[in-house]
């Protein structure tokens, strides 16, 4: 909740707090962990096209680290990052994690009005709670990135329950 808060306070367009925030989180109580998994980084994501440098997202992670230091942020303006992956520019935050290589992944929150909780899920949440992870539409062109960053990751030994698919769903 505090991250959350952290980045609600930076007041930016389309924000959210994604990926393995919340993934990770899903899957550590559906195994039962008392700890959560550590994480690489903590994604703040936005959609702020009036200025996509790089060195607005340095600045908003700066911002964050004073708040709370020692949490690894990586904040990153959706706006831009289209250009670093070859794709049609995104049209929001949402569109943007369409783009990313798995569907449980494609999760984000934030805190909304009066505090509550909002979730928003590229690909629905079916999979991210039914432990299964399948590539996106995006990546079944591209299934060889997909499996060496499956290979990379090794979630099955962290969350031995996932199902990981090597395929293209069907």
């Amino acid at each position: 909740m505090r991250a959350l808060a952290a980045a609600a306070a930076l007041e930016l367009p389309d924000s959210w707090i994604g990926a393995g925030f919340v993934r990770n989180a899903v899957w550590d109580t559906l195994h039962g962990y008392d700890r959560p998994t550590a994480l690489n980084d903590v994604d703040v994501l936005y959609f702020d096209p009036r200025d996509p440098s790089r060195e607005a997202e340095r600045s908003h992670e700066q911002r964050l680290a004073q708040d709370m230091p020692g949490v690894p942020w990586s904040v990153r303006n959706q706006a831009r990052m289209h250009l670093r992956n070859g794709d049609a520019p995104y049209r929001s935050v949402l569109d943007a994690m369409r783009y990313w290589g798995e569907t449980p992944t494609g999760v984000a929150m934030r805190l909304g009005r009066e505090s509550h909780l909002e979730l928003i899920a590229a690909y629905g949440i079916d999979d991210l709670v039914n432990l299964e992870v399948w590539p996106t539409p995006s990546f079944a062109g591209k299934l060889h990135v997909y499996r060496a960053r499956m290979r990379k990751k090794r979630w099955t030994t962290i969350w031995p329950r996932l199902t990981v698919h090597m395929t293209s769903r069907p």
